[in-house]
């Protein structure tokens, strides 16, 4: 036999998915005696949603569709940390595709069906997580160029390398899969009474409901936030003390903070994107187990702390193409020669009309190059 869990709802739910804004739970017995009308917070969510996601879905399309096309079509990818960035496009695009169903749901109901509902579910959470254990990865491949003061001279063979990022990239799909499993076994439609319209949420057995909510939390605010987080922290600190070492390979500090700035970036708007949502996702899990939400303004309150922290968090998708890829000069470079070559109306491509581009590269610990871009060098996205 199975039960519904409405996670602070009551008579509430759009699409109750671990990684979106729309649900939480109680139990059976809770809800008996406990009536609580959110249909403020549904008509909220019914025009907050839509809007947030709709600029998520443009935004986040153009920004992650263009670093696709130009590492597909114009840049070679060179470096582990190329490889991560382009499959971070990826799973960032296939998220932002489950939006305009989650916006559907939002005002109208689930109207496709079961295998959908299970489909879609287990996308976003898997794509959610795959993009935030590519930032980790990004991280720690950053920190590796670093420690090992390697160059192009120094790389492994072509054979190891490709073979290495193959493996690297398996083994964060194949845990992000693994998260999102669940969503695709416990996900299902179900018809609300209250609402007069079905939705798409998760239905536990009842001898695992409490338990496994709970653990499916933690296990996600962990594997998709904190983990990422304190890699992130202690990879960007070790390049941090580099940075500011770099001063004896005759570094101008000009360059030496903009470098900084471009780490404080991507640390800041990791934590001002995710840690509200996690916050709420961890009260969330604590009220599964400890049962501490017994008014019904208080569960409005956290329904809609989850709906607008979760919308945050998505728009992490849109600036990823910024924080990681816009910022480099070699991948602004290699973008304004496509538009140049585009734009070409019978007139040569004239390379003569190129400023060099001077940049602080993060290979090595106690060197520094400088350099004009061209096709042929081996330059990672990760330039400063």
């Amino acid at each position: 036999m199975e039960v519904e869990l409405f996670e602070n709802e009551h008579d509430y739910h759009y699409h109750d998915h671990d990684n979106s804004s729309n649900h939480s739970d109680y139990d059976n017995e809770y809800e008996l005696h406990t009536v609580c009308d959110k249909q403020d917070v549904r008509s909220f969510a019914g025009v907050f949603l839509p809007v947030v996601y709709t600029l998520a879905l443009i935004l986040g399309l153009a920004g992650n569709s263009l670093v696709v096309f130009v590492y597909l079509s114009h840049k070679r990818l060179r470096t582990l940390t190329d490889v991560f960035i382009l499959n971070l496009a990826f799973a960032d695009l296939l998220l932002l595709l489950t939006l305009p169903f989650w916006a559907a749901d939002a005002v109208n109901g689930w109207e496709i069906g079961i295998a959908a509902c299970k489909i879609t579910s287990a996308l976003y959470t898997t794509n959610f997580s795959c993009s935030m254990l590519l930032l980790a990865c990004i991280s720690i491949d950053r920190y590796r160029a670093l420690a090992r003061g390697s160059t192009a001279n120094h790389a492994p063979a072509r054979n190891n390398a490709r073979r290495q990022r193959i493996i690297m990239c398996l083994v964060v799909w194949g845990l992000a899969i693994v998260l999102g499993l669940p969503d695709m076994v416990v996900y299902t439609v179900t018809t609300q009474n209250s609402i007069g319209r079905n939705v798409c949420r998760a239905v536990y057995p009842h001898s695992m409901a409490r338990a496994a909510k709970a653990t499916l939390e933690i296990l996600e605010v962990s594997l998709s936030f904190l983990l990422p987080f304190l890699v992130m922290m202690f990879c960007y600190c070790r390049v941090g003390v580099v940075l500011s070492q770099a001063a004896t390979a005759g570094v101008r500090s000009g360059r030496r903070w903009r470098a900084f700035r471009v780490l404080i970036a991507v640390v800041g708007v990791f934590l001002f994107t995710q840690l509200p949502y996690n916050l709420v996702k961890l009260v969330k899990a604590l009220d599964v187990i400890f049962m501490l939400v017994t008014e019904c303004e208080l569960s409005k309150n956290l329904d809609r702390a989850n709906q607008i922290t979760e919308s945050l968090a998505l728009t992490h998708c849109c600036l990823n193409p910024v924080l990681y890829v816009f910022i480099g000069s070699s991948f602004k470079m290699h973008v304004m020669k496509l538009v140049k070559r585009c734009g070409q109306t019978g007139r040569g491509y004239r390379h003569g009309n190129e400023q060099p581009t001077v940049e602080i590269s993060l290979k090595s610990g106690t060197q520094t190059h400088t350099h004009s871009l061209s096709e042929n060098e081996d330059t990672s996205t990760f330039t400063i």
